[in-house]
């Protein structure tokens, strides 16, 4: 009796480890997993190589998600973290000029740059809050859920952030 039992969870176990239902959970989430990416690190490129970067980090560690419900916050989680990583690598690197150019050439409207200059100022832990609370309208739970934090300390950094940015401008 107990055989069957396990044949399905095998069978359960094995499909989660496919390579088509890890792809189509990926392609179920791609436009939020993508404007997460987007809005740390402000480019097309690079946000497509940080969820393929994501993606291949998830693929390899997929065995470590023990349920697969928990699947969208475990995935931002690693592309947070994929972000962080190429954010660090570009403060080591020296800008060339014709990047500054490039820049100018956008129009962006001064709130936005203010907005963006407020939210570089702030630190890691923080940033992240802001930004998954009101650039993905994230719940304070699913917040917590993706950083892996008791809400009472999200509620507590997004306060500080509010407060540190209403400082700032």
């Amino acid at each position: 009796m107990d055989a069957p039992i396990e044949a399905k969870q095998e069978g359960a176990r094995a499909v989660a480890d496919s390579e088509e239902f890890f792809i189509g959970k990926i392609a179920e989430h791609r436009r939020k997993l993508y404007g997460i990416a987007f809005s740390y690190l402000h480019n097309e490129a690079d946000a497509l190589e940080a969820i393929q970067e994501a993606s291949c980090k998830a693929w390899i560690k997929r065995k470590s998600l023990k349920d697969d419900a928990l699947f969208l916050p475990w995935m931002i989680r690693i592309l947070i973290n994929c972000c962080m990583d190429e954010l660090r690598k570009r403060k080591r690197v020296i800008p060339s000029d014709k990047t500054g150019e490039d820049r100018g050439a956008e129009m962006i409207s001064s709130n936005r740059i203010d907005l963006e200059r407020a939210l570089a100022k702030l630190n890691a832990k923080h940033r992240h809050v802001v930004i998954l609370k009101y650039y993905h309208d994230m719940t304070l739970t699913e917040i917590a859920r993706v950083l892996n934090k008791p809400e009472g300390t999200v509620k507590t950094w997004l306060h500080k952030a509010l407060k540190q940015m209403r400082d700032l401008v």
